[in-house]
């Protein structure tokens, strides 16, 4: 393990003569020079270029939503500016002041920053690496309010956990203010808001956003790209799991223009596993954030544009048959329109046909188990629902955070769980089994949350009362393909039909029965429900897209063949 002195050069590297000049030739315009405590770029703008400092010095500041300020770093000769949000064109999350010497720098905005990174090996790494850890530093940061959006509300309210979920999922950092905290109350009174009002989100610019969507949260942290008019993309992925992020680093990294859309974060449901650890390469296993944040990054780096959280509500089939065969509408009215598209939209958890469950949804029940939720339930008793190699994670995950864990699963867990989390969960102390039982009824409302259940034994139809205010319900998923529209064959269970299954004359194994749309992960009949399967699978539809499109443009070069007549 590195030690603070070699953390802080990795974070904050000095280029050497050589590399400098390599850097050189990809800045996106002519060196400038700044004034002494000249404001170069605030907090919360986009497009901003990253700044390899040749004379003189800079200051980049962080900035808390309460508006506290606190100095990052200072940046001297050799030194580039800058995190994640640079590569993608996202706003800032920091703002850089020149020093009181005033600055010289060379700007490299981010078309150009990842063209420094693709082309110089050596740079890359070790600009890559910096712009990583400088992000995970902002997020460390914004757990103790010194970065990042401020949430105000109760902790434990449905919609605080929510939009913590979805900043915490997309790598945002921040923090919350408990309106039982003095801190927490001060704040909703001086700001005059009413309790209909809660939560709040104070962005870092200073806007107060009362109730916020996911949505409203993404615009105003500037997450989301401006969509060009008129552009018609070689791939549009919808859905940034496993597979979704694979298809875009490999098409991206192979020159293809590239959209990624999710409608909540980036990962998946494999983004909120607490662990993974039977994926190939990771011994000690990785955690689904941490793995998805990896693939998100790379493929920013090759210049896939990602909008996050963007939902699609709609695909126009076309014909398939010329430049720009689809389109496909999402929810904030935005369209686009794509050559070939691929569906990897993976599957939506399943809610089980219990009633009163609608009433308690949100509050007190979780799909999956992150850190979040652990401490939303740190020393109480929990039920958690399911057999599956994903509830058997969440088990190891959550135990050691609660007083009892209450496993309810239909089926011995031998036949649906890995061996080695069987064996783990069996260590546990504090795990009580309910093996062949489900869930009869549970209690509660959405002001109350969760307070307990009824446990129904499916043989003997006996039933057994238990008092908890959190499960969590790991029982599967759907297919998320209403989207579709009926463009692609589904099988019987609405997954999406590939390959010979598609029908006669489906040329590649992860074509649908349209013509230039393709599907891979969850979402496919007949996948394989492994993370490294997924993918796998995102790679290998690459090569069937170029196929595709070779075969369209040599198409489309014979008809015009065609119709030019030919010279006398």
């Amino acid at each position: 393990m590195a030690n603070a002195t070699e953390r802080h050069d990795q974070i904050y590297p000095v280029l050497t003569a050589a590399q400098i000049e390599t850097a050189r030739r990809f800045a996106s315009g002519p060196e400038q020079t700044f004034a002494p405590n000249e404001l170069i770029y605030d907090f919360g703008v986009r497009d901003v270029p990253a700044w390899l400092i040749l004379d003189g010095s800079v200051t980049a500041f962080r900035r808390s939503g309460i508006g506290a300020e606190a100095t990052i770093a200072s940046y001297a000769p050799g030194q580039i500016t800058g995190e994640t949000n640079q590569l993608s064109g996202h706003a800032t999350l920091a703002a850089v002041r020149a020093g009181d010497a005033g600055a010289v720098a060379l700007p490299f905005d981010a078309a150009h920053l990842r063209a420094l990174i693709i082309g110089s090996a050596d740079v890359g790494e070790t600009m890559m690496r910096a712009f990583i850890l400088r992000r995970v530093a902002l997020i460390e940061a914004g757990q103790s309010g010194g970065a990042g959006s401020v949430l105000v509300g109760e902790r434990n309210a449905a919609d605080v956990v929510r939009l913590s979920g979805f900043l915490t999922r997309n790598g945002y950092p921040h923090m919350v203010l408990a309106t039982c905290e003095a801190e927490g109350r001060e704040l909703v009174q001086r700001l005059g808001v009413h309790d209909d009002d809660l939560p709040l989100m104070i962005c870092p610019n200073g806007t107060v956003l009362k109730h916020p969507t996911d949505h409203e949260a993404a615009t105003c942290l500037g997450i989301l790209p401006e969509l060009p008019a008129g552009k018609v993309y070689d791939v549009a992925v919808v859905g940034a799991g496993p597979a979704g992020l694979a298809t875009a680093v490999y098409a991206a990294s192979e020159g293809l223009s590239v959209l990624v859309c999710d409608t909540r974060a980036f990962g998946g449901q494999a983004g909120a596993s607490s662990r993974i650890e039977n994926y190939l390469g990771f011994p000690t296993g990785i955690s689904g954030l941490a793995l998805a944040g990896r693939a998100f990054n790379q493929a920013t780096k090759f210049g896939a544009e990602l909008a996050i959280p963007l939902a699609v509500d709609r695909l126009h089939c076309g014909d398939g048959g010329d430049q720009g065969g689809f389109t496909l509408d999402f929810s904030d009215g935005q369209s686009v329109r794509a050559r070939t598209v691929v569906v990897a939209s993976g599957a939506q958890y399943r809610r089980p046909d219990i009633a009163n469950f609608d009433e308690v949804e949100g509050s007190g029940v979780s799909y999956w188990a992150s850190p979040i939720e652990a401490k939303l339930c740190e020393g109480e008793e929990i039920a958690l629902v399911g057999g599956g190699n994903s509830a058997g994670q969440a088990v190891v995950f959550l135990a050691p955070y609660v007083r009892t864990l209450h496993l309810v699963a239909r089926r011995p867990l031998a036949q649906t769980m890995s061996r080695y989390l069987i064996d783990r969960i069996e260590a546990l102390p504090n795990v009580e089994y309910h093996i062949g039982c489900e869930i009869d009824a549970i209690e509660g409302s959405r002001a109350t949350g969760v307070t307990g259940a009824v446990f129904a034994d499916r043989a003997s139809g006996a039933t057994k009362r238990h008092d908890f205010r959190h499960v969590f319900l790991f029982i599967g998923a759907d297919p998320n393909t209403r989207w579709l529209d009926g463009c692609v064959a589904l099988d019987n269970r609405g997954f999406v039909l590939t390959g010979e299954a598609a029908g006669a004359g489906v040329r590649s194994p992860l074509e649908t029965s349209r013509p230039g749309i393709f599907a891979a992960g969850d979402v496919r009949g007949g996948s394989t429900k492994r993370v490294a399967a997924a993918v796998g699978e995102g790679a290998a539809v690459v090569a069937q897209i170029h196929a595709y499109l070779a075969a369209l443009d040599q198409d489309s070069t014979a008809v015009t063949e065609q119709r030019v007549p030919a010279s006398t």
